[in-house]
């Protein structure tokens, strides 16, 4: 069982009067002194798909092969870079959040927990409604099924524990070694070259398809990719990998909060 892991996510339950008010002042200084205010957030990655549509599909009018999910460019590679994006921004942001309040742990007994939730709901509540609404843009490709809305939420809820799980680990390990920080932005930034979202999964070469597996977004982008491009349900193996990549997050996170309990906040 992953005491220490329940433990954690009992003191977010106990706290969540105080996550809110701490989600809400996250998302608040990430648009500070902004003239854009609120918008700006939501503003950075609508203009990066709409850029990836105009170049790939109105400017260029490029086109997949047949096999592919979808045969424009442009429409195919928005279903798995905003996911991505969603994805990158949660993980880097709680993997820096305990670093960040390193000062207010060590001079109060609150939860590490909290600071890592916090980072990662901030990030959810920015780029949620972000995905919701690509879902409603996407409808009109397949006629409005109902498969779109029951498998939509559970990804959701799916990529919302990765992005939890995984930032929160990774901030245990950037608190012991800041090298952590530099290491995990390089592997995001080459990440999106092993995923089936800049080209299909049936393009990459047979026998390195594994590669692209190691990948915890992999599976994720493929279920959005069925459900948004074809208005099906994702197979039982999408389902499979990312419930495997969930479980076993959780528990090398428990293994690794029972390790590091005693010695997290000196490290901050």
């Amino acid at each position: 069982m992953c005491v220490a892991l329940a433990a954690d996510v009992l003191a977010v339950w106990r706290a969540r009067a105080l996550l809110w008010v701490l989600v809400r002042r996250e998302v608040a200084a990430r648009h500070a002194g902004t003239a854009a205010g609120l918008v700006w957030p939501y503003l950075q990655p609508l203009l990066t798909v709409a850029a990836y549509y105009l170049v790939f599909d109105v400017v260029f009018a490029m086109r997949l092969g047949a096999g592919a999910p979808a045969h424009a460019v442009g429409t195919f590679l928005i279903v798995g870079a905003l996911p991505w994006m969603a994805f990158c921004d949660a993980v880097s942001r709680g993997m820096g959040s305990l670093i960040d309040a390193g000062s207010l742990l060590q001079k109060n007994a609150l939860p590490p927990v909290l600071f890592a939730t916090r980072a990662v709901l901030a990030s959810a509540v920015i780029y949620g409604p972000l995905l919701l609404a690509l879902a409603l843009a996407y409808t009109p490709l397949h006629g409005w099924r109902p498969a779109v809305v029951v498998g939509l939420l559970p990804l959701l809820a799916l990529q919302l524990a990765l992005g939890w799980l995984l930032g929160y680990l990774l901030a245990i390990f950037a608190a012991a070694l800041r090298d952590t920080v530099q290491a995990v932005g390089f592997m995001l930034s080459v990440g999106i070259f092993l995923s089936p979202i800049l080209f299909p999964l049936t393009l990459f070469p047979a026998a390195w398809r594994w590669v692209l597996w190691l990948n915890p977004m992999t599976a994720l982008v493929l279920g959005y990719q069925q459900l948004l491009l074809q208005g099906s349900l994702p197979p039982r193996e999408v389902w499979a990998v990312a419930a495997v990549w969930v479980l076993l997050l959780a528990w090398l996170l428990d293994w690794v909060l029972r390790r590091s309990r005693d010695q997290l906040v000196d490290w901050l």
